[in-house]
């Protein structure tokens, strides 16, 4: 087994900028010149009728699989490999995941890079209950990491203090939702769990990473009174939002220092790590691991592979059985882990 890199799907935002083009320096294809790009898809498994409309990359029926780009199954999909049956490959797509389940036949995570030129919504993704009552609907907890923030620039995370139903859905219907919402400033390195149900904006002038449970449903309740493309309002979906939006205090969030684990839940864990130019880290088996490069460049060994190298703006899948692993740091550089339950 080796580490598997994908081809990224950019997705134009009618808030999005640049930076992932200037800041990471991911080449994007010729039709989205000059056009808003906000999100790079980055690794992602989702099943049928999961993907909205608006997304590029989606099969005829709303699924959606990342293509790998290197090595021997270079030009499949995730999906295909993990799926494997054939004689002499099931064992290794297997390897790939280790003591690690699947979800519904799919990878449990979903990577993306954010850039938010302008604010995004004010929107909240729907809870396990929610999704019991209702199968279009899919849970989505994420975690956002900072790599860039202009001067000034925030996030909105949950409600203040005191702030219930009512009061939320008067704030709606008279267009003056912001001084409800918490309003925390963010720099570079710092990290923000947002559970499912939290109420939640990221701010114009940041470029962040993106780690969440693998669903595309979100329940837009505020988008700043702007119009869309069309010039006309985007739709909302208030009831959806106003039965899952919890209104006690949101997670708290993790800034720079305080050790490696930045985020823990039933989901996923996430962890910072840093490596000075010239040395070397082993890379423990027996687990799959997302790597999403944040800073420098570096090279991965394994046995049975050659080198496979990785830049910032850069997100491997290093699979559960890849015996011999070890990152070798070019420069100094930095990556983030996310892992899942066993």
């Amino acid at each position: 087994m080796y580490p598997l890199k994908f081809q990224p799907l950019f997705q134009e935002r009618i808030w999005g900028g640049t930076r992932l083009k200037n800041v990471l320096g991911k080449a994007q294809p010729a039709d989205l010149a000059g056009k808003p790009v906000g999100e790079s898809w980055e690794l992602a498994d989702l099943p049928a009728g999961t993907v909205k409309a608006d997304s590029k990359g989606a099969a005829a029926d709303g699924s959606l699989s990342s293509v790998i780009a290197n090595g021997l199954w270079k030009g499949k999909t995730l999906h295909e490999v993990l799926g494997e049956e054939a004689e002499g490959t099931r064992q290794k797509a297997e390897g790939l995941m280790g003591a690690v389940a699947l979800k519904n036949g799919r990878f449990p995570l979903l990577i993306k890079f954010l850039d938010a030129q302008t604010d995004l919504s004010v929107q909240v993704h729907p809870n396990e209950a929610y999704c019991a009552r209702h199968p279009d609907a899919h849970l989505k907890s994420e975690a956002w990491y900072v790599l860039h923030a202009e001067p000034g620039a925030k996030i909105y995370k949950g409600v203040k203090a005191g702030v219930d139903a009512a009061a939320f859905r008067a704030a709606l219907q008279n267009g003056a939702v912001e001084p409800l919402l918490n309003a925390i400033p963010v720099r570079a390195g710092d990290c923000h769990y947002l559970k499912s149900g939290t109420v939640h904006a990221l701010g114009a002038g940041i470029l962040a990473a993106e780690v969440q449970t693998p669903s595309d449903t979100t329940f837009r309740v505020f988008d700043w009174n702007r119009l869309g493309p069309d010039g006309k309002p985007r739709a909302l979906h208030v009831e959806q939002a106003m039965e899952v939006i919890d209104f006690g205090p949101a997670a708290a969030d993790t800034r720079q220092g305080g050790g490696s684990r930045l985020v823990s839940c039933d989901y996923f864990t996430m962890d910072r790590i840093s490596l000075a130019g010239g040395q070397e880290r082993p890379i423990a088996a027996g687990e799959p691991v997302v790597l999403i490069a944040t800073q420098g460049q570096g090279v991965i060994h394994c046995e049975g592979s050659g080198p496979t190298a990785f830049t910032r703006g850069d997100t491997l899948l290093l699979p559960a059985n890849m015996n011999g692993g070890r990152i070798n740091a070019i420069s100094d550089c930095g990556w983030l882990e996310a892992r899942l339950p066993q």
